[in-house]
């Protein structure tokens, strides 16, 4: 139902009272029932659940309670009148809070959501039946989603593959969930948006943020952060005015987790937030999926520690599909190229013998020399057409890279 003034303002309270967590929090709730009725309890009362210090604090409300009610109060009541994005706070117990977070070691007491709450944009929190149709519009999308994570510093081909996943992921009828970061999270997120249509049956794509609502972090993804609202979701459990503090980003992945079937690991460095969004879905009983990359690559290093200790290997969209059992709505396509293995049917090219010689390794001029034959001058005109075609990628260091295409 839509939550009342004075109902946000008690959640709040709870959630700012210092030296009470999660945890503790959701004992008092177990308790005392709602948070109105925990700050009525006496002090020995709030004792015999938990320490004094917390009990104490829980007697004296935040300075900070007033400004941040009227925040978030009039954050709630705002029309998105361009885009129609719906805005809501659910917390636990809300028949709308996800079941599967439910689930995870820690969830969250407040969740801040702003995008496709339901099937229908014209409704809104105060019609009946908007919690019945926003719980199944939701429960719907998280029953067929996976998480894409990975580098914010990706290889090219690294890159591609995310949008490409997502792509074809979101065309089988699946939900792609991920962290609105940038790299390999801006890009699955713009590939699930490439394939949402306003009639589908589920969300397009969910991000999961480390900040406040009422701003975009990183600042780049303003423009994707919209969209997302049209045919997605954005999720925090971040009050309002929160700014990107570096604590948040690794809590939030357990979020990313919970929120999916599986969890995709497209590239990673051996320490990196993805692997421990990886980590996380493992102990949740989730399963985890990686793609294997060169040897040479340091965003590589992080698939391979995965699949060394379980994780599946992927090379295709039907791979994640048929391990998570799902049937797709639409057949994903298995990635193929457009160069080299296709030479025979239509004539092999000059680009197409140096594709060959490339391999999917980044490689250096001297390399290319020594295998191609070619000299300085033409090698540079080939490389120069391949990458204007978007089949190769320069890289820093003097380096080129072919890129898989779809």
């Amino acid at each position: 139902m839509d939550m009342e003034r004075d109902e946000l303002a008690g959640w709040l309270r709870l959630t700012l009272t210092p030296g009470v967590g999660n945890e503790s929090a959701r004992k008092l709730l177990a308790s005392f029932g709602l948070p109105h009725s925990i700050f009525s309890q006496s002090l020995g009362a709030l004792t015999q659940v938990v320490s004094a210090e917390q009990a104490l604090a829980l007697r004296t409300e935040p300075t900070e309670l007033a400004a941040l009610l009227e925040t978030t109060w009039a954050w709630l009541q705002q029309a998105d009148v361009t885009s129609g994005a719906q805005r809501w706070i659910v917390t636990l117990g809300d028949p709308v809070y996800p079941a599967a977070l439910l689930r995870i070691e820690d969830p969250p007491l407040m969740l801040y959501l702003l995008g496709r709450l339901t099937p229908t944009p014209e409704l809104s929190p105060a019609d009946a039946g908007f919690d019945e149709h926003a719980a199944r519009w939701i429960g719907n999308s998280l029953a067929r989603s996976v998480a894409i994570v990975g580098s914010r510093n990706p290889t090219p081909q690294g890159a591609a593959n995310a949008k490409q996943f997502a792509r074809a992921l979101a065309a089988a009828g699946l939900t792609v969930v991920s962290g609105l970061a940038l790299g390999v999270d801006g890009a699955a997120h713009e590939g699930a948006l490439e394939a949402s249509n306003p009639a589908d049956d589920h969300l397009a794509t969910i991000a999961v943020v480390g900040t406040g609502l009422d701003r975009v972090y990183p600042k780049d993804h303003h423009v994707l952060a919209h969209r997302i609202t049209l045919q997605g979701l954005i999720i925090s459990e971040y009050p309002l005015g929160t700014p990107p503090l570096a604590a948040n980003f690794p809590r939030r992945n357990r979020l990313i987790a919970g929120l999916s079937c599986g969890t995709l690991v497209v590239e990673a460095a051996l320490k990196s937030g993805s692997l421990i969004t990886a980590r996380l879905a493992a102990e949740q009983g989730r399963e985890v999926f990686a793609i294997p990359g060169s040897i040479h690559a340091t965003q590589s290093h992080g698939c391979h520690a995965l699949i060394r200790q379980g994780a599946k290997l992927v090379e295709s969209a039907q791979d994640v599909l048929e391990e998570l059992r799902f049937e797709p709505i639409t057949p994903p396509q298995r990635p193929t190229t457009n160069s080299a293995e296709n030479s025979a049917d239509r004539g092999e090219t000059v680009e197409d013998s140096l594709l060959l010689a490339m391999g999917y390794d980044p490689v250096g001029l001297d390399a290319l020399l020594a295998r191609t034959g070619l000299d300085a001058a033409q090698l540079q005109a080939q490389l120069l057409t391949l990458e204007l075609e978007a089949q190769v990628a320069r890289l820093p260091g003097g380096l080129f890279q072919r890129i898989a295409q779809t």
